[in-house]
């Protein structure tokens, strides 16, 4: 039999990346904004990080590189504007992209949906711009391990996968209407952790593209004497608090070889952070954090084999502990870079209760997304001792005492 996908993990993923966009388009009415429509052309260098990769697959070749064509909306700030100042020219949007590895009865070609921002890095000249960009969303097509099937690959365990990119490029003003864009980027894709295998696929190289800017005005290339006034900001301590919820695989390593258990495990957890709001683009704090890990310290027992009389075959038994193996509360540093409708925020802790697998340092890597002024939605990872992924962190956030001022121009 083939794997099939519930529904309601995609519904759950594609209802948390586009649900923001309503809040965007309400806010988008009184701000100034040029919108743009973009097209890129990613040739990429796939690294070999596991054996199916390298050649062991079913044309014993290995798979060395993928293409990706995207097309993309977005809208920025006006140039010499006091966001445009305070946010370096941040533009935001969404993507659509066709992704090929040169093999799709093994891995499929995927479609790609995401969100995507960027800004300005460094400015050469009012038509030339060192820029960065990062990409997040969810890639569906794929065709992932099936013991019958598709038996050899180790890479991808699902037919959706979550899918990160960034990467910087220059951006050269060709006239009112054309920008040229010319980079480089590093793109991951994985399921985070709901489903078995999920070692991943890893790509970087270029990205050449070119933007229409719709209602762009030739003052909008020329370098202004005059600069906005930025009020002065608020510094201030907010506290966020997150409630998140997932769902993941375990692998289980029986000697050199690992196992996957036979179903999913729950995974639900909060965040109390207060952060110190330094300026318009930079907050700091620290974390407390608390989880419940369904698949924590779950294991074979070795000596506990059931014979299956009808079809002939032994498995093994995965016994699951008792709660208090599954819980864990832990303490962790936290920044966050501030943009527009985005915020990136990264945490590094330690849980000082838990046992066995809960035990030692963890890594989180989260995305804050503005529904509305005291509240956002929450798109997290975290790893575990910087190498080991854990759970996908789903869930909703809420902001008190924010004394964020409201940049309107």
């Amino acid at each position: 039999m083939r794997v099939k996908i519930p529904g309601w993990e995609i519904v759950v993923i594609c209802s948390a990346l586009l649900f923001p966009f309503i809040s965007l388009c309400a806010q988008e009415a009184d701000q100034p904004f040029i919108h743009r429509l973009g097209i890129e052309a990613r040739p990429q260098y796939v690294f070999p990080t596991n054996p199916f990769l390298q050649g062991e697959n079913e044309r014993w070749k290995p798979i060395r590189s993928s293409f990706a064509a995207h097309l993309k909306y977005s809208f920025k700030y006006r140039p010499n504007t006091c966001a445009d100042r305070i946010y370096g020219g941040a533009y935001q949007g969404f993507g659509l992209a066709f992704t090929t590895f040169g093999d799709k009865k093994q891995l499929g070609d995927p479609m790609t949906f995401y969100v995507f921002q960027g800004a300005r890095i460094a400015r050469f000249h009012p038509r030339l711009s060192l820029n960065y960009e990062w990409n997040f969303g969810i890639s569906a097509g794929w065709q992932p391990y099936d013991n019958d099937y598709n038996s050899y690959n180790g890479a991808v365990g699902s037919r959706v996968n979550a899918y990160l990119n960034a990467g910087i490029y220059l951006n050269w003003s060709l006239s009112r209407y054309f920008d040229f864009i010319i980079g480089g980027d590093f793109t991951h894709f994985s399921n985070g952790n709901t489903k078995f295998p999920n070692a991943g696929i890893n790509t970087t190289g270029a990205k050449i593209g070119l933007v229409y800017n719709f209602n762009r005005e030739e003052a909008d290339l020329t370098k202004s004497l005059v600069h906005p006034y930025v009020p002065r900001f608020p510094r201030h301590i907010s506290y966020d608090l997150v409630l998140f919820g997932s769902w993941r695989r375990k692998g289980v390593y029986v000697g050199e070889k690992q196992i996957a258990s036979p179903g999913s495990y729950p995974v639900a957890g909060f965040n109390f952070a207060p952060m110190y709001n330094l300026n318009y683009k930079f907050r700091f704090g620290i974390s407390l954090d608390g989880v419940y890990d369904g698949s924590a310290n779950v294991y074979t027992e070795d000596a506990l084999v059931e014979y299956d009389a009808g079809s002939g075959s032994s498995r093994r038994k995965f016994l699951v502990p008792g709660i208090q193996h599954q819980l864990a509360l832990g303490l962790s540093g936290r920044a966050e870079y501030v943009m527009p409708f985005f915020t990136i925020g990264v945490g590094l802790g330690t849980n000082v209760l838990g046992r066995g697998d809960l035990r030692g340092l963890y890594q989180v890597f989260a995305l804050k997304i503005n529904v509305t002024r005291s509240s956002f939605l929450h798109i997290g990872y975290n790893l575990q001792n910087f190498q080991t992924p854990n759970y996908l962190m789903l869930g909703l956030g809420f902001r008190f005492n924010n004394k964020y001022p409201k940049v309107r121009h």
